[in-house]
């Protein structure tokens, strides 16, 4: 019947924006980095090419996925408050004149993340829980982890 069919159609795509939305999203970091938690008004700070070093001297890079990718969202809503277009404009002032050394360096893949900030001291980045591997860390965001109940970067 066409009406059921329609129905179940539309009911497999909400199921399928429903999931794109409810994942968690894990700050990681070089596992040579000595910072092990970082506040939500920190990461704003650290998104936005803000913050040039971490205590210990060391540079901050901030590794992220394109502000136009799907997956991106949920930072978009939680950390930036911003649309797309005003994430990438900023991703392009905060590396003006910053040739050798990007304070936001953009990520062709989840994967391609957490090889990035596995091989660049200082580097941190926002990725997928579900991609992280053992050659990073995963640091404490306002003092939870991900997953743990009353975590900023859950998506709901």
């Amino acid at each position: 019947m066409p009406g059921q069919r329609v129905l179940a159609i539309t009911l497999m795509v909400l199921g399928w924006s429903t999931a794109a939305v409810s994942k968690d999203v894990a700050l990681v970091s070089n596992k040579t980095n000595t910072v092990a938690v970082v506040s939500l008004a920190e990461l704003v700070k650290i998104c936005k090419g803000q913050t040039n070093r971490w205590p210990d001297g060391k540079p901050v890079t901030f590794v992220t996925r394109d502000p136009a990718s799907p997956d991106m969202r949920l930072v978009l809503e939680k950390v930036y408050g911003m649309s797309k277009s005003e994430v990438t404009a900023l991703i392009t002032a905060a590396n003006h004149g910053r040739v050798n050394h990007p304070a936001i360096v953009i990520a062709n893949s989840d994967e391609d993340l957490v090889r990035k900030v596995e091989t660049t001291p200082g580097a941190v980045g926002l990725v997928d829980v579900y991609s992280i591997t053992g050659g990073v860390t995963v640091l404490r965001v306002g003092g939870k982890l991900p997953l743990e109940p009353g975590y900023t970067l859950h998506g709901n």
